[in-house]
């Protein structure tokens, strides 16, 4: 009964609030587990190597917990409507990204997933975004292959880059 001698409309548990619950007080319930087996942890000091899995484990599930009284008690806004669309998209250019980068090169495939995921945020027909992505892309290859000696997969966009950036500095490097 409310104050007014109306009874209260019942409220429901939110269900995707107890599923993340579920899911922070699982998480927590592994990394105490995977500490505790954790071989090699000598602790000759009060605080060790395993004292801050231990603390992020006992903040999951006090996060957990604390999620279970707000979802039963109805705490959550109301969500809006997924849409699968776009989270397809994303997923998918991941996938392609995945897939590709050993065969077509970083470039290539993450130019892909630059445009799967614009296309996910509804930016940019296909026909740009995925040259623009695959240039983009190019230019962090440059910086991070080249210009940092990281080894990063390389395919026909990059040897292109390659020897275009070396004719470069080659005609810069004659000129002086």
């Amino acid at each position: 009964m409310s104050d007014d001698g109306e009874p209260r409309p019942a409220v429901r548990a939110d269900r995707a609030a107890l599923v993340v619950a579920g899911a922070l007080a699982l998480v927590a319930v592994v990394i105490a587990w995977s500490t505790a087996t954790m071989g090699g942890a000598v602790n000759y000091a009060r605080i060790g190597p395993t004292t801050f899995p231990y603390i992020i484990a006992a903040a999951l599930f006090i996060l957990a917990i604390w999620t279970v009284f707000a979802a039963l008690r109805g705490d959550f806004p109301e969500r809006e409507e997924q849409a699968i669309a776009p989270i397809v998209w994303i997923v998918g250019g991941l996938a392609a990204q995945m897939l590709l980068l050993k065969l077509a090169g970083f470039s290539i495939a993450t130019g892909l997933l630059f445009a799967a995921t614009a296309r996910g945020f509804g930016r940019g027909p296909l026909w740009f975004t995925v040259p623009l992505g695959i240039l983009l892309s190019g230019l962090v290859w440059l910086i991070f292959a080249r210009g940092l000696s990281l080894a990063l997969p390389s395919g026909p966009f990059e040897q292109a880059l390659t020897t275009i950036a070396g004719a470069i500095g080659g005609l810069f490097g004659s000129a002086g």
